[in-house]
């Protein structure tokens, strides 16, 4: 009787199997998704675009997208030649070649946290991720290249179709999708484990000075308190260090030139006179990997920052009122604008500064070339 049922249970089985295999195709379960690999103090409130939700297929095309030459005219540069891992995804230079050697007028911003930022470039004309991952490919000073001529190249190739129809569920190459996916693979850029992310995260100690640069950095100084403080995170906001993300809050006219010299930044997209000269507070993660500094690269050294701000900011129209407002001694109106920071102070907060660096971002293999 036993081996009856048993006999019985291995001929449903088998047919059902036979049937299955036969008569219904495999199941098509689409990209694979995936979260953000982010620590708990980093905000929640960023939501991830309905249209593009991170997956394992779209990362995996973006990250070679990132580092592809052909998305160049000539096929000597790609995204990765202006952003270099190693230093912390920006290239040390004050302006960047592109193809033919053309040289761009700002300085190469570095790429980390992305998720958390709302406005893109050091104007903000990129409101997006997606729309800021194309703009490099066709501007004649970076890679040069037809968005027309990129989806031909791609297409053509003999690896691509396969990967956009693994990520996006189609093998015709599109420059929303080229745009989706370099997206999705920047996202992943976290920083996020530095000595400063292992202080919060009670792992380890700072230094007396690193410690003492921490609250200069964070600290807005009221002189007729005596309350001593950097002034650096008025606009270096939180634990990103960067600046605010909600529209063009994050904005601001840091007393770099005098208003004969303003550069429009801002102005060029809002086309209000007001945010003349006014130009993006960068993320501060990493920064001791990423000089030269500000948007046109002009300091070479985090000592010539602090020298900037503690004594030759230029007054103008625009001049953010966080910094016309900021000093350690009460000044006289008639007196230029100074921090007031001594020689300690400046190097306590360089010091804390160094703890932004995160050995471990500028050498994690999943954000690498996958082409070596």
């Amino acid at each position: 009787m036993q081996s009856l049922i048993r006999y019985a249970a291995w001929m449903i089985a088998s047919a059902l199997l036979f049937s299955c295999s036969e008569s219904e195709p495999p199941i098509d379960q689409g990209p694979t998704p995936i979260s953000l690999d982010k620590p708990d103090y980093f905000s929640d409130q960023q939501v991830m675009p309905s249209d593009n939700p991170l997956t394992e297929e779209g990362v995996r095309l973006g990250r070679m997208l990132f580092y592809e030459k052909k998305l160049s005219q000539d096929g000597t540069i790609s995204c990765s030649s202006c952003h270099q891992q190693e230093k912390g995804f920006s290239d040390g230079l004050q302006f960047s070649p592109g193809v033919n050697g053309t040289l761009g007028s700002m300085n190469a911003m570095a790429l980390s946290n992305l998720h958390w930022q709302t406005r893109f470039f050091w104007n903000g004309r990129a409101v997006s991720l997606e729309e800021q991952a194309l703009i490099p490919i066709e501007d004649p000073k970076e890679m040069n290249l037809p968005m027309k001529e990129a989806i031909s190249r791609l297409q053509g190739d003999v690896n691509y179709p396969g990967l956009f129809q693994a990520a996006f569920g189609s093998d015709q190459v599109t420059s929303e999708n080229i745009g989706k996916a370099l997206a999705q693979f920047e996202r992943t850029l976290i920083s996020a484990n530095s000595k400063f992310d292992k202080w919060i995260r009670g792992e380890v100690e700072l230094s007396p000075e690193e410690e003492l640069g921490l609250e200069l950095f964070f600290t807005h100084p009221e002189p007729s308190i005596q309350l001593r403080g950097g002034n650096c995170g008025d606009c270096h906001l939180g634990f990103m260090t960067s600046g605010d993300p909600n529209g063009f809050a994050g904005f601001h006219n840091n007393g770099l030139d005098s208003d004969k010299s303003l550069k429009s930044g801002l102005e060029s997209v809002t086309e209000n006179p007001f945010d003349k000269g006014k130009f993006k507070a960068p993320s501060l993660r990493n920064i001791a990997l990423t000089a030269p500094y500000m948007h046109d690269g002009r300091f070479s050294s985090l000592e010539e920052v602090l020298d900037h701000y503690n004594e030759h900011i230029q007054n103008s129209e625009t001049l953010d009122v966080l910094i016309l407002e900021a000093s350690n001694e009460i000044l006289d109106p008639a007196e230029p604008i100074r921090l007031y920071l001594s020689a300690e102070e400046k190097q306590a907060i360089i010091a804390f500064l160094h703890t932004l660096t995160d050995e471990e971002f500028v050498s994690n293999p999943k954000f690498s070339n996958p082409f070596n």
